[in-house]
This record gives structure tokens, sequence and C-alpha cells, in this order.
């Protein structure tokens, strides 16, 4: 089935769905991940976007529910060059067309993911419309150029959990208060603002009983949990339009260790009283290189972000830890007085390389040395 997309630089395209008719209007983005388009698309940190994989061959090794990163498929439509609909895997218990199906979302194959990938680096990431039913190019860069776009929205809301869970024996466990709390060292409060479940895995499988919560818990009552560590999780869009946030994290500084990983470190670094600023692309894939400046090692790294925080925004009080190699942007920085630190990038390893792992132990130790 035809399918056109529209971009709002006037550009249209050409591709065919795989999963049927349908029509998605979003941010449109590109990965550079050569695996891993399940966990993409599991991760919150994608709604409101149309994803395109720069890899040409997608769907190789179908789904399986054991990668999962979140309860849902988050990405609007999904782009490629070539779907291969005979996946080849013993772990796979079905193909990525019937996996989009099931989640409503439009998969699209037979694009020129080059020139599209092209036209976003140089233009950066634009609001497009994605179509088997409008066939009109006019209508659909008209409605493209029409859709409000990311900036200034709150996307958290529409991702963060309702009710506090733990995770325990590998799943979420809904409920108040800490999954075995007696048998772990240490017990971490996750605020959700669009958790990826790798993240508590790697928490758990370091002695810690985690208690997660929605995105605008107040400080009172994360304190009243009294919890050996705070950890901010990834999250979708813009941190300036989320709201309720910024002034807990502020009220925990100094009061807890605190972590923070992706929308996590943008909400830290504005609760510092820095800023934060749209990347012109953003930073999506498993290969992105990032010293650390505390060790002079270079790690390969998983991104997926459109914003960052600006470094000359932030007080004398915080320390720059990491750079990405690409474009010096700031990947890490840490607090020289109150005991938190944070990183831009994913390392969860969730699709992605795992050189990054060591970040969690260094958490473990800072809520070590306070406890």
């Amino acid at each position: 089935m035809k399918a056109l997309i529209g971009l709002e630089n006037g550009t249209v395209l050409s591709g065919r769905s795989f999963t049927g008719a349908g029509e998605a209007v979003g941010e449109i983005v590109f990965n550079t991940s050569m695996s891993g388009y399940q966990e993409v698309l599991a991760d919150p940190s994608y709604v409101g976007q149309l994803v395109t994989m720069t890899y040409p061959l997608i769907g190789n090794y179908g789904v399986t529910l054991e990668d999962m990163e979140s309860e849902s498929v988050h990405p609007r439509a999904f782009l490629m060059r070539e779907y291969q609909h005979m996946p080849s895997n013993f772990r796979a218990t079905g193909t990525l067309a019937d996996f989009l199906q099931q989640y409503g979302i439009l998969g699209v194959e037979g694009v020129d993911t080059r020139m599209l990938t092209r036209i976003l680096r140089t233009g950066g990431a634009m609001k497009a419309v994605i179509s088997t039913e409008d066939t009109d190019p006019e209508s659909l860069v008209r409605r493209a150029r029409q859709w409000p776009g990311l900036v200034g929205r709150d996307m958290v809301a529409r991702v963060t959990c309702r009710q506090p869970y733990g995770w325990q024996e590998n799943k979420p466990v809904t409920g108040i208060g800490y999954p075995d709390g007696d048998k772990c060292k240490y017990q971490v409060v996750a605020y959700d603002f669009g958790i990826k479940y790798n993240q508590l895995r790697l928490l758990t499988g370091r002695g810690c009983s985690v208690q997660v919560v929605p995105a605008t818990t107040s400080a009172a009552d994360v304190l009243a949990m009294d919890p050996d560590g705070v950890f901010l999780s990834n999250g979708p869009g813009d941190p300036a339009g989320v709201e309720g946030v910024i002034e807990n994290i502020r009220d925990l500084l100094g009061q807890k260790p605190v972590f923070g990983i992706c929308l996590g470190h943008q909400m830290l670094g504005l609760a510092y009283g820095g800023s934060t600023y749209k990347l012109n692309f953003g930073h999506r894939g498993g290969n992105q290189p990032v010293k650390d400046l505390t060790t002079g090692k270079v790690e390969i790294t998983s991104q997926n972000h459109g914003f960052n925080v600006d470094p000359d925004s932030l007080p004398k009080e915080v320390e720059v830890t990491h750079i990405n190699l690409n474009d010096g942007s700031l990947e890490g920085m840490r607090h020289r007085k109150y005991p938190a630190f944070s990183v831009q990038y994913h390392p969860e390893h969730a699709p992605g390389p795992h050189d990054a792992e060591y970040l969690f132990d260094r958490f473990i130790d800072l809520m070590a040395a306070n406890s």
C-alpha cells in the first residue's frame, strides 16, 4: 500500500506501508543503531516522533516479549529501507509487522532512508505527516507545518505511571513500598519520566529495591519513603515543558544521592539553575562516542535525545564530567557540593553497548558513602 511522507520543508517522499492503512503526524528523526529496533520502539522517549532507521534491513530477527523496555510502543510511525517479513531467530515470538499492528503503529518500507537522513542531518529534525490515505503532497506538507511540534509541550504526562510500582522477578509489581526491601542493601525511589525496564533490572541486580513513582510525586512524599538514593529516569520531549518536576528535584538536592539519565539529566540541569536547548537533529543510536573527563576514557554509548543542557548556563558548583566527541556537547555532570550526578546518554544499553554500565556502580558507591 503506497504511503507518502510530507516534511515541513516541502520535501515529499514515498514508501509502502506493510502494516495496512494509516496515518501519523509527528517529529521525524533518524536512529543509527544497527540492531535493537524493538528496544527503540518500546522506549517512551520516542513519544510524538516518527522514527527512521538508517540501517537498511529491519525485521530480520523478529520480536520477542523479553526485549520490551516498557509496556507499550511509543513512536507514531516506523520507517525503513527494507522490511524483512520472514525473521530468522529462535527467540522470536512474532514478526515486526504483527507487533506494529498490535499497537496501531504505521510501518513503512521502501523509503529512501539515505536521502531522508541527509535532509534531517542538514535541516534538523522536522515536523512530518505520513499517510496512506491523504495522497495530496501539498496537503501533507501543509498539515506538517500546522502540527505544533514538541517544543514547550509536556510529553512526560503521556508516559509516566499513574500509580507507584516496584520491580520484582523481572516485572513490575503494583503497590507502594519496596519489594523485597528486607533482602536488599539499598532502597531507591525512581521517578518515572518514561523509564526503561533495563534501568530497573540493573538497579535490582546491584542489590537495590526500587519503588517507581509518577513524575509529579512531591519531594516530601519521596523523603517520607526514606530512600538511600533517588533515580531520575529518561523520558520524551522538551524538559522545559514538563510541569511540576523541577521544584521537587531541587528540594531533593542535598537530601539524598541523586542519579539522572537523559531527561532526568536535563531536569537536574534545570534544577541546578541551568537551561536547555534543542539540538539540530539530536543524538539517536548505539554508536555515540563520549569521553569521561574524570578518567580520560572514551566509551561508545546508546543515546536518544533531542534536547541538551547548556554547559555555559550551569553554576560554578556544577562540574562537567562527560562530553560528546562528535559535537562537543555536554554528556554528563556532577555537583561539587551535593551527592548528585547525571549523564545525557543511556548506560542501561538497551539497545547499545555495555561500556557505560559502570555508572550504576557509581550510584551504588554514592549511596554507600552517604548512608
